[in-house]
């Protein structure tokens, strides 16, 4: 059932031809960034004891919520990635602010009655949208999530060598770009544990992972990535 409700709800991003705006790490001025907010909905405490009948009657109106969010425009693309049992479906939401992004997922009906709870990030991004290809389809990207790892220490980017390899990092960011690999990348604006995400488009997740893996931040554990398939509809990123 889970897996039908977010396919449907993909396809619905499709026809509206709805998109993501992306920080570009292919621009070759400096970009300017704004601000959006994303929501994780993931699997909460009443999914279980929730009545089949009950749940399903649930998710219809959290899907009609859903659609109304991106006539609205107040969402950009909603979309699942992989097969995380922590983090189900994403919301990138065009919102004036953190308190009304919150306010507009906890209104959805699933949230409200506890089948899924959400977990808010501003997320910082260049604000260009792209309609997706007629026909519709959907295709399977990497999702990265860059962690704060176990070698940061509070304070290091102050320090030449922390600011040195910082200049590696986009440098290498800029490199995948070049190799049509890395598709988009975009920080996380609340300073937590999510430092960014990476987005590439690669034939698999081992060689998403291969790619991560060159990053100077990551070689030294200052960052560690998570990553998801991620499926979006076609022509959505650049």
């Amino acid at each position: 059932m889970m897996k039908r409700i977010t396919k449907k709800i993909i396809l619905v991003a499709v026809a509206l031809t709805s998109a993501v705006g992306w920080f570009s790490p292919t621009s070759a001025e400096t970009p300017k960034l704004v601000q959006f907010h994303m929501a994780f909905l993931s699997l909460g405490p009443k999914w279980e004891s929730t009545t089949r009948q009950e749940r399903e009657s649930i998710l219809k109106q959290h899907q009609v919520t859903a659609l109304a969010m991106l006539k609205s425009g107040k969402a950009i693309i909603i979309s699942s990635i992989g097969h995380d049992p922590d983090r189900v479906v994403i919301f990138i939401l065009r919102a004036p602010s953190a308190a009304e992004a919150k306010a507009w997922v906890d209104a959805d009906p699933a949230v409200n009655a506890g089948l899924y709870i959400a977990e808010m990030h501003p997320w910082w991004s260049e604000d260009i949208f792209k309609p997706p290809n007629s026909p519709p389809a959907i295709e399977t990207v990497y999702l990265g999530f860059l962690k704060k790892g176990p070698n940061r220490k509070e304070g290091d980017d102050e320090t030449p060598e922390i600011q040195e390899l910082q200049t590696a990092h986009i440098a290498n960011i800029n490199r995948l770009a070049k190799l049509k690999k890395l598709v988009a990348a975009g920080p996380f604006g609340d300073d937590g544990n999510l430092r960014g995400i990476f987005v590439f488009r690669v034939a698999s997740l081992q060689e998403a992972q291969e790619l991560c893996a060159t990053d100077p931040m990551i070689k030294i554990g200052r960052l560690v990535v998570e990553l998801h398939p991620w499926r979006v509809p076609e022509g959505v990123l650049p």
